[in-house]
């Protein structure tokens, strides 16, 4: 049994690790950096402690004081939250042979799983489908010339470790693969330490579609629906959504199977998130497996009733879960908007301040996952995130209206935000009618943010 948790996190998410361990009878203790001394996070933990200074690598990067956090204060459990040391292999290990929980999957799945050229390894072997490529990373000019032509163009050069669209390069012909492969390559070295890189087949216009699990030790496994993440901006998620507007319930299924034996076929234990990619013909492919929780997990919390938070730690503490897959049930549609602290009219630039004036709006159906309140100083020196607006409906028709009152209602003042780009993206024709891709939100972006300009002049 878990009793006490040091959250190896900032921001939003260790507010909602927080809430997630009040209401489970757990201690928690909130790791800060000194730029996050009055962070909400801070404030609402039972217990805090201070892991060093405002930068990353010198706080939530270092291991080892987070290690010593939770000895100091006489933590179990460690939760890394997303992002930072989340799927850090070696921080996993460190947490297990200091004797605490990791709440997460073994090492070894992480380790396997950040290693994208050897997931469609695993993958292929477990017969989950993936986007035609190499059969691992390629090492020299003479087999990426050899594997483009067999693969074909257009095609995509892709980092064997980590993700966020880093060390990832379209490639529409062989005169720019090899400069395409340099700069990848050196991109994965500066972002993830390891040059090595992969080449995929690009899927022309696809939708990126995810699906949720949760796996216990005691080889029970569950799908949760599926999430469309569709709309990004420079392979950054915006908007969120589930269920998929565009799958048939056949593909739905498909999917489901699909995500099922990629769990199974290594073993896997605690939550974690298949993402795939679908094509215009409605053919699916495995793109990754995320061994963490997501950004974008509380929509599928809106529709499935599932804390997956409580259900990650009650997994860490040995619980098998207490539902059958027949017994998920699926309910009405959930939209998420991410808020950020920056300036879509200049280029999204970063634009961290304080907190002037701040409304969240309520009402049925929605939900506010922040860690800012009035006069809030937002450091600089982080990811620029303020939060997530979640909004469900019985039908996508009803969420999407929702999730335009809660825009227009929701007030966050002394600094530049997306509030109001938010507020055009879901008006949007392509996003309203479901008919949207990868691609839609950067063909569209000149145009909103002239929208959104011209408005803001009008006012």
């Amino acid at each position: 049994m878990i009793k006490k948790i040091l959250i190896a996190n900032r921001g939003e998410i260790a507010v909602r690790i927080i809430r997630a361990c009040r209401e489970l009878g757990i201690q928690s203790v909130a790791a800060y950096s000194e730029a996050d001394r009055e962070s909400l996070h801070v404030l609402l933990a039972d217990e805090d402690f201070c892991i060093g200074p405002a930068s990353a690598r010198l706080s939530y990067l270092n291991a080892n004081a987070l290690i010593q956090a939770a000895k100091a204060t006489g933590a179990d459990a460690i939760h890394p939250g997303y992002g930072f040391l989340s799927e850090n292999a070696e921080f996993a290990h460190a947490c297990r042979a200091a004797g605490l929980s990791f709440i997460g999957p073994e090492a070894a799945h992480i380790r396997m799983m950040g290693d994208k050229a050897k997931a469609r390894e695993v993958m292929q072997k477990a017969g989950v489908p993936v986007v035609p490529g190499t059969e691992g990373a390629v090492e020299d000019l003479e087999t990426l010339r050899a594997e483009a032509e067999r693969i074909g163009y257009p095609l995509m050069v892709k980092a064997a470790s980590g993700g966020g669209g880093r060390g990832m390069r379209v490639v529409e012909s062989p005169d720019t693969l090899e400069n395409a492969w340099q700069t990848a390559r050196s991109e994965a070295k500066a972002a993830f330490g390891d040059d090595r890189v992969y080449l995929e087949r690009r899927i022309v216009k696809p939708r990126h579609v995810e699906v949720q699990i949760l796996a216990d030790g005691h080889s029970n496994i569950l799908t949760l629906g599926e999430r469309d993440c569709s709309l990004q901006r420079r392979n950054q998620k915006v908007v969120e959504e589930s269920p998929c507007p565009a799958l048939t319930e056949a593909q739905r299924q498909g999917l489901y199977k699909a995500a099922a034996d990629a769990a199974r076929a290594v073993q896997y234990i605690g939550a974690g998130t298949i993402e795939f990619l679908l094509d215009s013909t409605g053919e699916f492919y495995f793109m990754e497996m995320n061994t963490r929780i997501q950004v974008e997990h509380p929509v599928t919390e809106m529709v499935t009733g599932i804390d997956l938070i409580q259900a990650q730690i009650r997994i860490a503490g040995g619980e098998a879960l207490s539902l059958k897959q027949d017994e998920v049930r699926l309910n009405g549609h959930a939209i998420e908007c991410r808020i950020n602290a920056e300036d879509p009219a200049q280029n999204f630039r970063p634009a961290a301040g304080t907190v002037e004036a701040l409304h969240l709006a309520g009402g049925f159906g929605v939900r506010n996952d922040f860690f800012i309140y009035q006069d809030y100083k937002v450091p600089h020196c982080y990811d620029s995130m303020l939060g997530k607006i979640i909004v469900w409906g019985e039908t996508r028709s009803e969420a999407l209206n929702r999730m335009k009152r809660v825009l227009d209602e929701t007030i966050i003042s002394g600094m530049k935000t997306n509030l109001e780009f938010q507020k055009h993206l879901i008006e949007l024709e392509d996003f309203q009618s479901g008919d949207f891709h990868t691609g839609t939100l950067e063909a569209r972006l000149d145009e909103l943010i002239l929208t959104m300009n011209q408005n803001s002049k009008g006012a």
